[in-house]
C-alpha cells in the first residue's frame, strides 16, 4: 500500500506545480511589410460595398482589438448577430469565431468580406476596386510581385498584419518569467481564480480561447437562437449554448463581455460565470480580487500600431 500512495502523491505535487498558463511569447515572427500593406487594407473602408466598414469597424485594435458596441454595425448600418471578439492575440485561439467555424485566421479574414451583413463585398468586387487604385497596385507589386492583385492576396496581408497583433510582456506575464512580483490582492486573486475554477477554461498563452465550452453548465442561460454557437455547425442537441472560450488578454478593455455583450462590466462577468458556469456565488472581495488579477492581463500595444 505504501508503494501505491507514495507515487500517486508524487504525480499529485508535480501536476499542481505545473502552471497553466503560459506567457506570449516577446517575439512574434512576421513578414513586416506584407504586414503594413495588411494594416492600411484593415483600416480602408474601400473593401466594404458601401465604403462605410473597415476591419477596424468592428475590431478596434487602438482599445482591446473588439468592439465597444453589443453587436457591431455593416453595410447599410445592418447589426451583426454576435458581440465582435478581439482579434488581438488571435493568432494563439485554437478556432476563429465564437463558434469555431474558421480554421485559420485566413478563413476568419473571408467571412466578413462576403457577409451581407458586414463588408458585403466578393473576391472579384475586391479585386476590382483595389486594381483600381494606382497606390495598391505599386505596393502589392512591391511586395508580391504582381502586376494585377489577386483576392487571395488580400487576405494574405490582412492575415500577417493580424499576426502582428500580439499583446507581450503583460505584469502577469512578467510574473511568469519571474521578473516581478505580483501584489498581495492580485497575487490572491490569481489563487481564487485557479482555487474556484476559473483555470479549467482560461488557461494556455490566450488565457482560453483553446476549447470549446457550454455557456450555463450549472444553470441554464438564457439563450437567443440566433446567436451561431456550435449547434449551427455541427447541428448536435448537445451543441446549443456552446462557444469558444474566450480569451482574457487585455480582458478590462473589452466591454461587453460573452457573444452577446449582456455583461457590461467585469464585476457583473464574473458573477454570471460563477453562477452559471461554475455553480458558485463569488463574495465581493473575491470578485474585487479576481478583477486585480485580470488587469495584470493587460499587454504592450502591438508595436506595428506605431506607424501607419
Amino acid at each position: 500500500m505504501l508503494k501505491l500512495i507514495l507515487p500517486l502523491f508524487f504525480i499529485i505535487i508535480n501536476v499542481n506545480a505545473i502552471e497553466p498558463i503560459s506567457p506570449i511569447p516577446i517575439e512574434s515572427i512576421v513578414d513586416i511589410k506584407k504586414a503594413i500593406l495588411g494594416k492600411k487594407l484593415f483600416f480602408d473602408t474601400l473593401l466594404s460595398k458601401d465604403n462605410s466598414t473597415a476591419c477596424l469597424s468592428c475590431h478596434d485594435v487602438f482599445n482591446g482589438g473588439a468592439d465597444s458596441k453589443i453587436v457591431s454595425v455593416g453595410f447599410e448600418n445592418k447589426k451583426g448577430n454576435i458581440q465582435s471578439p478581439t482579434v488581438l492575440n488571435a493568432k494563439y485561439n485554437f478556432r476563429q469565431f465564437w463558434n469555431g467555424r474558421a480554421a485559420n485566421l485566413l478563413e476568419q479574414a473571408d467571412g466578413p468580406m462576403n457577409n451581407p451583413l458586414e463588408h458585403n463585398m466578393n473576391p472579384k468586387a475586391i479585386e476590382e476596386r483595389l486594381n483600381n487604385s494606382d497606390k495598391y497596385k505599386k505596393e502589392f507589386n512591391e511586395i508580391y510581385g504582381v502586376s494585377r492583385i489577386k483576392y487571395e492576396l488580400v487576405l494574405d496581408a490582412i492575415v500577417e498584419f493580424e499576426n502582428s497583433l500580439t499583446t507581450p510582456n503583460s505584469k502577469f506575464d512578467k510574473f511568469l518569467r519571474q521578473e516581478v512580483q505580483l501584489s498581495p490582492n492580485e497575487q490572491e486573486g490569481y489563487t481564487i481564480f485557479k482555487q474556484l475554477g476559473c483555470i479549467t477554461c482560461h488557461n494556455g498563452v490566450n488565457i482560453g480561447a483553446n476549447s470549446f465550452q457550454k455557456m450555463g453548465t450549472f444553470l441554464e442561460y438564457d439563450s437567443n437562437n440566433t446567436y451561431p454557437d456550435r449547434f449551427a455547425i455541427t447541428k448536435k442537441e448537445n451543441h446549443k449554448n456552446v462557444f469558444k472560450v474566450p480569451t482574457l488578454r487585455n480582458i478590462t478593455l473589452t466591454a461587453p463581455y460573452f457573444h452577446d455583450g449582456s455583461a457590461a462590466t467585469l464585476k457583473e462577468a464574473i458573477e454570471i460565470m460563477a453562477k452559471y458556469s461554475l455553480g458558485r456565488n463569488f463574495t465581493n472581495e473575491e470578485i474585487e480580487k479576481i478583477i486585480s488579477f485580470l488587469e495584470t492581463l493587460k499587454g504592450e500595444a502591438p508595436k506595428i500600431l506605431e506607424t501607419f
